[in-house]
């Protein structure tokens, strides 16, 4: 098939360090390696801004654009609109399909042009923006927020969303044009054989010893107080359990002042951050806000069963009892009898330890850049949306 040209518009993207730009990284290497060419357009986070994938193709070429400050958010900025420029760009050399991961400024300017040029636009849905706002003192822009956002995603020919139970949630609330593609997992980064005796020796602990792990934002969107409450719940019956924070975020500085007691290991990256999954023995992830959330499979990847909602990935790739336990969505008692049910239970949590990888095993990158490109294709085939954004084409499960 003739090679696509694809129009990569983003908030964010590598060397940062979020879910997001995580996986569009990964889905922007999946592009060049099957020999399609992407122009990249993001906000210039700082001077020395560099992307932070490996391209020795020439196919990726990088437009930053100007930005603002994230509140909250620490060294990542927000782009704001540039209309003009895009047109400009787009005329010149048109990409045969824009795809927009992010809902900002930037994003809602990048659909505005390109249906004015008439390209295909395709949206992607990463983040709950409209619960975040509850989080950060906001909950009375909560409806305005996703309304903004179901239109600007209406906009598009095709929303593409993580998980099938996202996907049946956003369509009951007006979102047209749904199309499933998952996101996979590293594991040969995330694997059990990354456990260190000498990182666990560094945190005072022997290998008998249990280490209570959550990998992500220190924020308060994640749900730090359950993993907190879970935690004192788990030493009551485990003395001498200790809990580590990987990760960075507002929270931090609070979390260490008042709980001293706790590893915070900041942020990591590669393998450094893999021997830290893979050198603890339970994993806690109580976020309500995450779409899908990366953590969970590279957990279980590196061989810790999980304690999570039943939502996003762990709905999908968390067997309760066997890889790790769920609870009903924002039901605490529960999450927190799930945790303690493992840790009372060492059999069964040894059990669930073996299972984990295996849980995970067939989600590779590949298969998922497969997808990427099939749905792109798909988009372009079809008809313009008209003005009035009337067309409806339905749920797209997974191809």
């Amino acid at each position: 098939m003739t090679p696509l040209h694809v129009a990569v518009v983003t908030e964010t993207f590598p060397p940062e360090v979020n879910g997001v730009a995580m996986t569009l990284g990964r889905m922007v290497q999946g592009l060049l390696a099957r020999g399609h060419r992407v122009s990249l357009v993001r906000p210039r986070q700082h001077a020395a801004d560099v992307d932070g994938i490996s391209d020795a193709t020439s196919r990726l070429t990088t437009t930053r654009v100007r930005g603002l400050q994230i509140p909250g958010y620490a060294g990542l900025k927000f782009g704001l609109p540039a209309p003009r420029l895009l047109r400009r760009m787009w005329r010149k050399d048109p990409p045969d399909v824009v795809q927009v991961a992010t809902e900002g400024p930037l994003g809602a300017s990048a659909i505005a042009a390109a249906r004015d040029l008439d390209i295909p636009v395709v949206s992607e849905f990463h983040t709950n923006f409209h619960a975040y706002s509850r989080h950060y003192g906001f909950a009375w822009l909560e409806g305005i927020v996703a309304a903004h956002l179901r239109r600007l995603h209406n906009r598009s020919r095709m929303t593409l969303v993580p998980s099938r139970q996202l996907g049946v949630e956003l369509q009951r609330t007006g979102y047209r044009n749904i199309r499933v593609v998952a996101r996979g997992v590293d594991t040969a980064l995330f694997n059990p054989a990354r456990r260190s005796a000498a990182l666990r020796a560094a945190w005072k602990l022997g290998q008998q010893d249990l280490v209570v792990a959550h990998v992500g934002r220190l924020a308060p969107e994640k749900n730090l107080p359950l993993v907190l409450a879970t935690f004192d719940a788990i030493r009551r019956h485990v003395p001498g359990t200790r809990l580590l924070l990987v990760g960075d975020g507002p929270a931090r500085t609070r979390l260490m002042q008042e709980h001293p007691e706790h590893i915070y290991a900041g942020m990591r990256h590669g393998e450094d951050l893999a021997a830290h999954y893979a050198s603890a023995d339970l994993f806690l992830f109580p976020s309500l806000t995450d779409t899908w959330g990366n953590v969970t499979l590279e957990a279980l990847a590196s061989g810790l069963p999980v304690v999570a909602y039943r939502l996003a990935a762990a709905a999908e790739f968390i067997r309760h009892g066997e890889n790790g336990m769920l609870a009903d969505p924002g039901v605490s008692d529960q999450f927190v009898r799930g945790a303690l049910d493992l840790v009372t239970r060492p059999r069964a949590r040894r059990r669930a330890a073996m299972a984990a990888p295996h849980s995970v095993a067939a989600l590779d990158w590949e298969h998922i850049h497969d997808q990427l490109v099939a749905a792109l294709r798909d988009a372009i085939a079809r008809p313009a949306l008209p003005p009035t954004d009337e067309a409806v084409y339905g749920f797209l499960a997974d191809p």
